[in-house]
């Protein structure tokens, strides 16, 4: 950098007098405050501002070309803190953003930050307290005449117990002339702040080295590793508590530094990587203070190369190349290392036993139901044979649509648990088997049989076919729905590998078909259903109204795929395949030419609507269904927690279930809605029922492959969200929004 000078004159009086006219102007200048322009207060807390910033330069004057320093200067409250360029656990990076034209500034210096605690330690934040001076090297522009105009943009979260946004905008002129004039008054204050920015260890004489403990690293999970620091002396430095702070680095999650007992220099490395594959390979980067407070301290600045990321291990999520992942305690993202393959399955097969209980299949199993009664007094082998018909047809279902997620995934996809609901022709056909199956259970026409009399009519219809029929349906009517652990053993198995995905989703279809195999299989149980009888006719057409009720909810999630234009569409072919069905059921039982003719024409009929019906168009992103919420974004929930709002994220889609009896049960209730008024809670929606990949990544990113999930997050640890129960209740939702609110009011922040 050039360094401010005062130009001497020799000669005579008259340049004498010049030249000390021209050190009074200077000495006039270095004692000149700052502009008003320059100065700005921000933080408000009950009308008392807790931060000051003030735009400085180490010069009063600069030369064309010349180098200058300009930072902000930020004074807080006593007790109030601003953050590092890593917040921590929690709190909000400040920022300073410039704009200077006929300057060029560099990178900010940010001098070494403290390690701030809550008294109970359980959020970490790295900030500083009392002033600092966030600065930047500049140039002016070879061409710069007249005066250049400084404009700095500072954006702070200021903490105590509660934290407060600050934005201020700051200005000053620059004069530019002839020599390059130092401020006495303030380069100083650069001099201090720069002296405490770390600097590369081989500026300060040390040799750093890393050493990894595995090749490579795994996908969420842990690693291990060993740091040393060698002065040029041979001296191992003298570290004290709280000497290392980490930055954030892209593909990891955790980075630690901790001496080792009896070994100066020398310390033990600990991360743990994120769920997903980082574009670069991450870097060892963060900052140290070496020494004490008796022997002074010096910081350094670490960036040491890590090793490749890799997919973790196929069937062992979590485990690193090097070490196994432990299980993390406490509420926070769901990811893979906190789960053994062993707890998954058993989620899995609970999850799949829970799903009976979801509104999603409830007409199926008013089906299976009517088909318990039939099957009463027949032989236990043929009972048996409907039992395993059935499961058959579940188990070989979900294996269809695991092995339909893997290629999906292998082709560079995101999808999860009822991502087949966001494709509307998928829902078309889904909704067009219901219409069919109502059909059938009304008596327009009859699967299997030429329909001569009501008890040949029953028994056809309720052969194996149509067992392994009901599982099949069974499946595709559960996807919608999320079961509690469903998600959970979902969401490891889908960032797993192909042995794991596949044992999973059979080990859910077994839970799924479980309670009808007990119910035909076990001696007794069976007896206890009503005896077959004519109420079972009617019976029977009253589920298909059921079914008929199902496909009216296929239909409004229709409308939210493709519009109304879209249900539009679907209802003209839902009209098209009832009268297929109707045509069919004419010409069943007749044979020959006849038949064939009747059954050509159904399938010409039902091919022309779906080319004519099925064409649909995306719809526009609708507003979220609950009048205080707004749609979710990144942005939306760091502007939230910016203004000390807790945020709930509801994670949802407009084809599940789940999502929609949560939604009128609890979160419409007035009960939540009071407690989210009387909290400030930011209330934002994420969307699912159309595809979109940033929500299907924030989904990875806690472990679930579907929705519905819930975060809450506190503005005193937005890095430490909690996640929900699927099936949410007043009371333990308002209980969880008083712990968000409570940290803010209750706890130091970060």
């Amino acid at each position: 950098m050039t360094r401010p000078r005062v130009r001497r004159t020799g000669g005579g009086g008259l340049f004498w007098l010049a030249g000390l006219g021209a050190w009074l102007t200077a000495a006039s200048a270095l004692a000149a405050p700052p502009p008003a322009s320059a100065v700005a207060s921000g933080g408000l807390d009950e009308g008392v501002p807790r931060v000051e910033a003030t735009l400085l330069t180490d010069v009063t004057q600069v030369k064309p070309g010349d180098t200058f320093r300009v930072g902000v200067r930020f004074k807080m409250h006593p007790g109030w803190h601003i953050y590092w360029k890593n917040p921590g656990d929690s709190g909000l990076a400040s920022d300073v953003a410039w704009d200077t034209p006929g300057t060029t500034v560099e990178a900010l210096r940010w001098p070494m930050p403290a390690t701030l605690r809550t008294p109970d330690g359980f959020i970490t934040t790295y900030g500083y307290e009392g002033e600092v001076l966030l600065s930047a090297q500049a140039r002016a522009s070879e061409q710069a005449q007249g005066v250049l105009h400084l404009s700095a943009a500072a954006d702070v979260l200021v903490c105590e117990v509660n934290c407060l946004p600050a934005q201020v905008v700051l200005s000053r002129p620059l004069p530019v002339g002839p020599e390059t004039l130092g401020d006495a008054e303030h380069a100083p204050a650069f001099d201090a702040a720069w002296a405490q920015v770390p600097v590369a260890p081989e500026q300060a004489r040390y040799t750093a080295a890393l050493a990894l403990d595995g090749p490579s690293l795994a996908t969420g999970g842990t690693f291990t590793g060993t740091v040393t620091l060698t002065g040029a002396d041979g001296q191992a430095p003298e570290v004290e508590k709280d000497f290392f702070v980490p930055e954030r680095v892209k593909g990891l999650r955790h980075l630690a530094l901790t001496p080792v007992e009896g070994k100066p220099g020398t310390f033990k490395l600990e991360g743990k990587t994120a769920l997903e594959v980082p574009a670069v390979e991450p870097r060892l980067l963060g900052v140290m203070r070496l020494g004490t407070a008796a022997s002074g301290y010096q910081s350094l600045s670490l960036d040491l190369p890590l090793a490749p990321v890799v997919k973790a291990p196929s069937g062992v999520p979590g485990v690193s190349t090097a070490v196994v992942a432990p299980v993390p305690g406490g509420a926070g993202p769901a990811d893979a290392s906190g789960l053994s393959l062993g707890l998954v399955l058993v989620f899995a097969f609970l999850g799949g036993l829970l799903l009976n209980l979801m509104p999603c299949v409830f007409p199926v199993l008013a089906l299976k139901a009517y088909g318990f009664t039939r099957t009463v007094g027949e032989a236990r082998g043929r009972v048996g044979a409907h039992a395993l018909a059935y499961t058959g047809g579940i188990i070989g279902s979900l294996l269809a649509l695991a092995l339909t997620v893997l290629g999906l995934r292998a082709a560079g996809h995101g999808v999860g648990w009822g991502f087949q609901f966001q494709e509307p022709l998928f829902v078309a056909a889904v909704a067009a088997v219901l219409v069919a199956f109502s059909l059938n259970l009304f008596g327009v026409f009859n699967v299997g049989t030429d329909g001569t009399a009501l008890v040949e009519k029953v028994d056809a219809s309720h052969g194996l076919g149509r067992s392994v029929g009901e599982g099949v349906l069974a499946v595709v009517l559960a996807t919608p729905c999320s079961a509690p652990l469903l998600g959970t053993a979902v969401g490891f198995a889908l960032t797993s590998g192909a042995a794991t995905v596949l044992l999973t989703f059979v080990l859910m279809g077994l839970g799924l078909a479980l309670p009808f195999c007990l119910l035909v299989l076990v001696p007794g149980l069976a007896q206890r259903l009503p005896r077959p009888g004519a109420w079972m006719e009617r019976f029977k057409q009253l589920l298909g109204f059921a079914l008929l009720g199902t496909t009216v909810w296929l239909v409004w999630v229709m409308g939210g795929l493709t519009g109304v234009d879209g249900m539009a569409r679907t209802l003209a072919f839902l009209a098209v395949v009832a009268l297929g069905a109707w045509l069919y059921g004419l010409v069943q039982g007749s044979t020959g030419p006849r038949k064939l003719v009747g059954v050509l024409t159904v399938v010409a009929l039902v091919g022309a609507g779906a080319l004519w019906s099925l064409r649909f168009e995306e719809a526009h992103a609708q507003a979220p269904r609950v009048s205080e919420a707004q749609a979710w974004s990144d942005e939306a929930v760091a502007t939230a927690l910016a203004a000390g709002q807790p945020v709930f994220i509801d994670f949802t889609a407009d084809w599940c279930l789940t999502c929609k009896f949560n939604e009128r049960t609890v979160l419409q209730s007035d009960d939540v809605r009071a407690a989210f008024a009387r909290h400030r809670v930011a209330f934002l929606v994420a969307d699912w029922t159309r595809r979109d990949a940033r929500i299907s990544a924030k989904l990875a990113e806690f472990g679930r492959a579907g929705v519905p999930m819930y975060l809450l997050v506190s503005p005193s640890a937005p890095n430490k969200p909690e996640v929900l129960n699927e099936l949410l209740t007043q009371d333990g939702l308002i209980d969880a929004v008083r712990r968000a609110s409570g940290r803010v009011a209750d706890a130091r922040p970060l």
